[in-house]
């Protein structure tokens, strides 16, 4: 989820400045915030996590562009899908209050800005790393821009095609690394891919009337009873699990880290369950988010360090 722009914050922060500075730090404030700043931070940790499971030799050179070039990107990518969503954004509680709808950032500046990061990261990863890297972020980019944000004012399968760019980021790193794609490097894509579909689900559920008022056909909006919702949720929990073994299994990984995998796995998996509970679905929605924010950065951890010691 992204940082919901607090105008009303931000006013009152700057109340005891003259008014010009005032606005300057609203609107500084608002172009940060259409980056998209804890979605954009995922996609670079994520990234990294992906070079350094590639157990390259060390070289600050390419991982400081590789951090500057995915945050560019990612931040691009952002502030565009904000510029194409700004009438949907209008409609939404949760996201009137972005810079755009909240008269912070103008349109045309928020193109403008969002134009600058979209080519500066690309062009950064292809000068820094490899255009193999640059081009899986112009794909990653593109993915989201042009395929997920315009289905998702059409199918509900827009949750799976956007999981597809969001789990692009480690294979970003990995082709930092190491030039081209590996196995495992496909494996943390399995894994960003299948860990998304609960995450969001739990997210979606939790706000589908603000996404049924923004006339978004999201699971959650369809599926009233949310049995699907919770067959989704449940499905990719488990896939995750395997995914998440198949390091092991490949010997690319010893049971150290397979065993915090699987623990962290089960109990994701037993989260995902509790959503099936109608009477408590709501309170168990958001106990799957806070399991879905615990399992990744644990699981993700452990395999670098796993690596790091079999190097």
């Amino acid at each position: 989820m992204s940082l919901l722009f607090n105008h009303d914050r931000c006013s009152a922060d700057a109340s005891a400045l003259p008014a010009n500075i005032s606005l300057s730090r609203a609107k500084l404030y608002g172009y940060w915030e259409l980056t998209k700043p804890r979605l954009s931070f995922l996609s670079v940790i994520t990234a990294i996590v992906g070079y350094l499971v590639a157990n390259p030799a060390r070289d600050m050179e390419v991982l400081a562009a590789l951090l500057l070039g995915t945050a560019l990107s990612a931040g691009g990518a952002g502030t565009l899908n904000q510029w194409l969503e700004r009438e949907v954004d209008t409609r939404m509680a949760r996201t009137r209050q972005r810079p755009i709808p909240a008269g912070i950032v103008s349109p045309r500046g928020a193109l403008v800005w969002g134009l600058v990061l979209c080519i500066g990261g690309p062009a950064v990863l292809a000068w820094g790393t490899n255009w193999l890297a640059a081009g899986l972020a112009v794909a990653t980019i593109a993915s989201y821009l042009w395929v997920y944000t315009p289905l998702k004012q059409k199918t509900l399968w827009c949750t799976h095609v956007g999981a597809v760019p969001g789990a692009l980021p480690p294979l970003i790193g990995w082709a930092a690394a190491e030039g081209h794609l590996g196995a495992l490097g496909w494996i943390l894509f399995a894994i960003l891919f299948a860990w998304q579909i609960p995450h969001f689900m739990a997210i979606a559920w939790t706000y589908r009337d603000d996404y049924a008022t923004a006339r978004m056909p999201m699971l959650p909006v369809v599926d009233k009873k949310g049995d699907r919702v919770v067959r989704h949720s449940t499905l990719f929990t488990w896939l995750l699990v395997i995914f998440s073994l198949l390091p092991v299994f490949m010997s690319y990984c010893t049971w150290a880290y397979g065993s915090c995998a699987l623990l962290a796995g089960v109990y994701f998996a037993v989260r995902a369950h509790a959503f099936s509970y109608e009477d408590r679905r709501q309170r168990a929605a958001r106990q799957l988010f806070f399991a879905s924010i615990f399992y990744l950065p644990f699981v993700l951890a452990a395999l670098v360090l796993d690596r790091w010691l079999l190097a």
